[in-house]
């Protein structure tokens, strides 16, 4: 039985879908922003704000959980540094998600994530 069990699987594998979450989570560290498909930016929220809550600490375990869940230390290095203090204040909701027009080629629902 699938009980709770709700995050999107987008048509790949487990190990597949890993990659695509670090890769769209390390380029949105590294730019702020990114464009992607509407059920990428709201499954990629989530797994972004741990990681700005685990560096807002500023601990060695923190640190060590973002080496484990990112593949570059450029972004442990930008999360640590510049993102996690920016947000020391705020409880929660770093992420935002703004819906934008189909794309033209297989109208599928595009959207912005970016930090608040």
């Amino acid at each position: 039985m699938r009980h709770s069990d709700h995050n999107r699987r987008f048509g790949r594998e487990q190990d597949q879908r890993r990659a695509l979450m670090i890769g769209l989570a390390e380029a949105v560290i590294k730019n702020g922003r990114i464009k992607t498909t509407e059920a990428k930016a709201k499954e990629l929220r989530p797994y972004v704000e741990k990681l700005v809550t685990h560096a807002k600490s500023g601990s060695l375990a923190g640190t060590r959980i973002l080496t484990s869940r990112l593949a570059t230390k450029g972004a442990v290095t930008k999360l640590t540094k510049e993102i996690g203090p920016r947000y020391k204040d705020r409880v929660g909701g770093y992420m935002r998600v703004v819906k934008m027009p189909a794309r033209k080629s297989d109208s599928a629902k595009m959207a912005i994530l970016e930090f608040v």
